[in-house]
């Protein structure tokens, strides 16, 4: 199955849920959101959404920001 994730095209298995695809990306620490076609999904529905041919999955980590000075 092919899916395009944070930009980038990648190759999978058929039938995995989300919650599979950011344990075999190995990035489930980092991982805070995630969006499949533009649509938020909950975290607590990673386990049960079945992603699809051709999704486009953005996994997003936030970053806390602050001052630069020079």
């Amino acid at each position: 199955m092919k899916l395009i994730i944070n930009g980038e095209n990648k190759e999978f298995t058929d039938n995995l849920t989300l919650s599979d695809i950011i344990k075999n990306l190995q990035v489930e620490n980092k991982v805070m959101a995630a969006a499949v076609n533009m649509n938020i999904v909950k975290k607590q529905d990673w386990n049960s959404f079945i992603t699809k041919e051709n999704d486009s999955i953005e996994l997003l980590n936030f970053v806390g920001g602050g001052w630069f000075y020079e």
